[in-house]
């Protein structure tokens, strides 16, 4: 499979910080959805689309690596990288602030029937043809 990843840029703000002044641990879960959100959206194929088309594609596996905390006002820089397709949707992300990294992790997402809610192991057609024009 070809390189494909994007860059989605985020910024601290106050209602993400914890008693310490540091972003609660649990909003870089939040990041890497907004940089995975981003990611299908440059892929012409989010999550509505797919939705639409009969498939959902939930999260079945994350795991983080906390590196260093990010601060009130940081702009985060949260790389996403599309690792696997098929069977299943891995990607990995490194979240930057000033371009020394802060977090990495991965996540894995199956492929689910709207209408059954059966495991679906092959990706949309619509989704391949999107990396591909992504990549060109």
């Amino acid at each position: 499979m070809k390189h494909v990843s994007s860059k989605t840029n985020i910024k601290v703000e106050f209602y993400d910080l914890d008693p310490m002044n540091i972003v609660w641990h649990g909003n870089y879960v939040k990041y890497l959805e907004a940089a995975r959100c981003d990611f299908f959206e440059k892929l012409n194929y989010d999550y509505m689309q797919m939705y639409n088309d009969g498939i959902m594609y939930p999260i079945v596996k994350m795991d983080l690596k906390y590196i260093k905390s990010a601060r009130l006002g940081d702009i985060l820089t949260v790389e996403c990288i599309l690792k696997e397709l098929e069977p299943a949707i891995i990607l990995k992300y490194n979240i930057y602030s000033d371009g020394e990294k802060i977090l990495s992790a991965n996540s894995m997402q199956i492929g689910v029937s709207v209408k059954t809610g059966e495991s679906i192991y092959e990706a949309p057609q619509k989704l391949k043809e999107g990396i591909e024009k992504f990549v060109q």
